[in-house]
């Protein structure tokens, strides 16, 4: 049975009440603005990836080497999503969805041919059923080959599979590995100012991701013209590790995911580019509980972060510019003292993930300092986080709640499931 377009009824798309008009590689020419330059400006428009087959995918088997922590739910995801979605379109938001890009940019060969041909670089699979994948994947349509390039493909799908490698698989083996990670948009590209850094993933599960958002940034129509900053072949940086704090000054973590190699090439490539002119360095705990800087710290107003209390005055930042064509790299001082200079500001404002260390460590892995500024002093944030919401509220900050018993299972919160591709200018924003 097929559904729109030859898509299987099953497809992993977003719902039929959700979907746009698909556009024409040849015919759109409408201009789309794409300029983020700091956490909290007006919302305008964010990429989303709804989850789909790509959870259901997910078993005790493979979890962990997939990257969540426990097996979602999949319907109720799709739930909470939508919800969360919904909560954006209702102040104005405009939400687009990496399926559809990816989809829409497929039309075109060249972009065919690039996904193709990353998703059987594996070295695993050896020269035969390579090119046994490469056929199947040519003969799928825009639609089926986005399914297959984000739901992965198993052993037991591809009937036409021969040879030694094929033979000796299990039939529930992965011949494409899904990528359920694809969920946490912000990790794999992230915006600043008007050009986009296509990110280097750590995680070898996660590494395709990159492959893609890079493709749709390449290739679909809306991104003309926009030039990459960073790009997947550099060294390792996440999204999730990156705060813009106000336009020309970025924080940037460093520890599971972002080495600091990374942050020292972000520095050449931004500051190069006249995108920032001061890179804050910020040492973050090498464990899964923090493996971004947005896991302890996000930005709720011009001069207010939400921060989790253990790390809020212990944590460090090194200032780096760039003098002559080299690299500037302070002593370290405190993050939130250098952060404050950085920014002009007497000092940063802290709002505290809990009001006792038993709460705020619950709350903190429940990524209750993971929210999502939608504008200045107004934010998502999932629901369960009660007392950092009160805090939130507490403080004059306006808190859209939204269920994410299900989302959260790989570890992320509203801000990880969001890429921001357009922000106004957080002195013309207002709530």
């Amino acid at each position: 049975m097929k559904g729109e377009r030859g898509r299987p009824a099953d497809h992993p798309g977003i719902l039929s009440h959700h979907r746009r008009p698909r556009l024409s590689p040849v015919t759109d020419t409408t201009a789309h603005e794409h300029t983020v330059t700091s956490e909290v400006g007006r919302l305008r428009t964010v990429m989303l990836h709804r989850p789909g087959a790509e959870l259901k995918r997910l078993t005790p088997r493979n979890s962990d080497k997939l990257l969540f922590d426990a097996i979602p739910w999949v319907g109720r995801a799709q739930e909470e999503h939508d919800a969360f979605a919904e909560a954006l379109r209702s102040r104005g938001v405009e939400v687009l969805y990496v399926t559809e890009l990816l989809q829409d940019a497929l039309e075109y060969e060249a972009a065919r041919e690039r996904a193709i041909a990353d998703a059987t670089a594996d070295l695993r699979l050896g020269d035969q059923l390579r090119g046994v994948v490469e056929g199947y994947l040519r003969d799928q349509d825009p639609e089926n080959l986005a399914h297959t390039l984000i739901a992965g493909l198993a052993h037991e799908e591809l009937k036409s599979g021969h040879g030694l490698v094929y033979r000796l698989m299990d039939r529930v083996d992965f011949i494409i590995d899904p990528l359920p990670g694809l969920l946490f948009t912000r990790d794999n590209s992230t915006w600043i100012g008007n050009r986009v850094a296509v990110t280097s993933l750590a995680m070898e599960a996660r590494r395709r991701e990159a492959s893609l958002t890079g493709l749709i940034y390449a290739h679909h129509p809306r991104f003309a013209g926009v030039e990459p900053v960073y790009t997947p072949d550099l060294e390792h940086l996440e999204g999730g590790d990156i705060l813009l704090l106000c336009p020309g000054v970025i924080a940037v973590g460093t520890g599971e995911r972002t080495t600091p190699a990374g942050v020292e090439r972000l520095a050449r490539q931004v500051i190069g580019a006249g995108l920032a002119h001061t890179i804050l360095a910020v040492p973050i705990a090498q464990e899964r509980a923090t493996m971004h800087l947005d896991t302890v710290c996000t930005m709720v107003d011009v001069d207010t972060v939400v921060m989790y209390p253990p790390v809020a005055h212990s944590l460090t930042a090194y200032t780096v510019t760039l003098v002559d064509g080299d690299l500037h790299v302070t002593e370290p001082r405190p993050f939130l003292e250098s952060a404050a200079e950085a920014m002009g500001l007497d000092r940063l404002k802290v709002i505290d993930t809990g009001l006792d260390p038993v709460t705020a460590e619950r709350e903190q892995w429940d990524d209750g300092n993971n929210t999502l500024a939608v504008a200045p002093r107004l934010c998502v944030a999932y629901e369960r986080n009660i007392e950092t919401n009160a805090q939130l509220e507490a403080a004059g900050i306006e808190v859209i709640r939204i269920t994410g018993s299900e989302l959260g299972t790989g570890r992320g919160g509203p801000r990880c499931m969001s890429c921001p591709i357009f922000r106004a200018s957080p002195s013309a924003s207002g709530v």
